[in-house]
């Protein structure tokens, strides 16, 4: 009987994958015909010549850096300003569970803010930051911060109060209760919160790079526009989905490694 459902399991994602490689086939298909077509060819470029033009991004220069050098300049960009955002999210949500005063005094600021999109504080991070990096790690921390602030919070506010209890009738101390019980199950969530929130952020050094920048994937696709490059534009685009894909895989990775106990992401 265990034989056949694992059987079972492996013909199911043999399926999905043949499912998913018949899918993308049938995309450039439709794609290539699509660019074939008069008026909307002269400026839809072919899935091939895109596929070639990216490829050959990595080793020919677009403006002064390679593809692989963009890409590192916009995955440091966010490294930083999701690192800020993560550094001060995690925590205040923890706070913000564990103390009615914190939680009075921020949740309304939160209410406010958690609306805004992360692209609605450029204009302010140019006013105080200027052109410069800082104001781009403002901007994708600010668009990290909230996701990752919130999620944080509902998970430790969520921690089922029989374990809270239990511990404490094992002795626990506050602090212990804290970091054994609170910090455990908001675990999940935070995840969650990570996930949701870096795909946030990488648009915002996307729109940021768009704004004012000489390098990076979002320069990419503004110079592209400025000369009319459409297939540039595109390149750009696919550099940026596939970044994501990774990032967001590696992140899903990591939470299955260190939440083998919750199915969550899975």
């Amino acid at each position: 009987m265990k034989k056949k459902n694992k059987k079972t399991f492996a013909d199911s994602r043999i399926e999905s994958i043949v499912y998913g490689i018949l899918a993308f086939c049938i995309f450039l298909a439709v794609w290539e015909l699509v660019s074939m077509t008069g008026k909307i060819g002269r400026f839809f470029p072919s899935p091939f010549l895109v596929i070639r033009e990216f490829v050959k991004a990595f080793y020919v220069q677009i403006g002064q850096n390679t593809m692989l050098e963009h890409i590192f300049y916009s995955l440091r960009r966010v490294t930083i300003g999701f690192g800020l955002g993560v550094v001060i999210g995690i925590p205040l949500g923890l706070i913000m569970a564990c103390s009615k005063v914190c939680r009075a005094f921020f949740m309304p600021l939160f209410s406010i803010v958690r609306p805004i999109p992360g692209l609605a504080w450029i204009p302010l991070a140019i006013l105080w930051f200027g052109l410069g990096e800082s104001s781009k790690h403002f901007l994708i921390c600010m668009t990290a911060l909230v996701g990752i602030t919130m999620q944080t919070y509902f998970g430790a506010l969520e921690t089922d109060p029989m374990l809270i209890g239990a511990a404490k009738m094992l002795g626990a101390n506050k602090f212990q209760l804290f970091t054994n019980v609170i910090i455990r199950s908001a675990i999940p969530n935070i995840f969650l919160g990570l996930q949701g929130s870096f795909a946030g952020a990488w648009c915002a050094v996307i729109a940021a790079e768009m704004i004012r920048s000489d390098e990076g994937t979002g320069w990419i696709i503004f110079n592209g526009m400025n000369y009319a490059n459409t297939t540039q534009v595109i390149v750009g685009m696919l550099a940026i989905g596939l970044v994501g894909l990774i990032t967001s895989s590696l992140l899903k990775a990591l939470e299955r490694r260190l939440c083998v106990w919750n199915i969550q992401g899975k």
